[in-house]
């Protein structure tokens, strides 16, 4: 093997590294990003029954604070 083919070898073998590591932090931030996801269903879920059950007043019916 040439000199020129094994700099081209060891140039995609560093090229792939960078791929592959590039490919691990983009699957770790979309697992993140799943788990927020998740997290916000769940709260809008609590949200919206709280909604339902009449325990959230509309902002109109809120009593104001003394200060007011």
């Amino acid at each position: 093997m040439d000199k020129e083919t094994e700099e081209r070898i060891i140039a995609l073998e560093i090229a792939l590294t960078h791929y592959e590591q590039l490919f691990d932090d983009l699957n770790e931030e979309i697992i993140r990003q799943g788990k927020q996801i998740d997290h916000l269903i769940q709260e809008n879920k609590m949200l919206v029954e709280a909604l339902k059950e009449n325990n959230i007043k509309p902002q109109s019916e809120e009593t104001r604070p003394p200060h007011y």
